[in-house]
């Protein structure tokens, strides 16, 4: 598969689309997508530490970059956890390995999901989206038959734009299925 095919459609189709919907004058002002951030919080970790393992070698598996273990940042007794303690699993993903993503999400994994109706169109009012997703094993890479537990994750999409409405138009030009209102 070839992994510039989502940045050569960037610069070729959506760029002159984004351009002409928006009246931008300059190719500069056109929204960009910045960076992919895949999050997951693993609460369960403080009584099991191999789940943060399989957490990092599942997320690895599933970006192809080498995710990193978050630790909490104080004592919260009520919830077992100690400071420094590792509590969840992120990776962080920008250029050909952002749109190999994204491309892999929107083509492979998200039509994948059962009974999938669209994603939710909320975003936080910086033109950035957050996807929660229940379940690892949308994704083919991951081998069901060696899943010890479902995890969840969160995948942000950082952009450039300045409102919801340019990011919405961003995101839904990459092809991301968002829900009919």
């Amino acid at each position: 598969m070839n992994t510039t095919s989502l940045k050569n459609e960037y610069k070729e189709r959506i760029v002159p689309a984004l351009m002409k919907e928006f009246g931008y004058k300059s190719v500069m002002q056109v929204p960009k997508l910045e960076k992919i951030v895949i999050n997951q919080g693993l609460g369960q970790a403080t009584a099991d530490k191999k789940i943060i393992e399989v957490a990092i070698n599942e997320m690895t598996t599933i970006t192809g970059q080498k995710s990193v273990a978050t630790v909490s940042k104080k004592d919260i007794s009520n919830f077992k956890v100690r400071k420094k303690m590792p509590i969840g699993v992120r990776v962080t993903l920008r250029s050909a390995r952002m749109y190999e993503f994204l491309e892999r999400l929107v083509r492979v994994a998200l039509p994948r999901i059962r009974d999938f109706k669209g994603i939710e169109n909320k975003l936080d009012g910086r033109g950035n989206y957050t996807l929660g997703i229940v379940e690892q094993i949308i994704f083919p890479e991951i081998n069901i038959d060696t899943i010890t537990k479902l995890l969840g994750m969160n995948i942000t999409f950082v952009t450039t734009a300045k409102t919801d409405e340019e990011g919405f138009a961003l995101l839904k030009e990459f092809g991301l299925p968002f829900k009919k209102n």
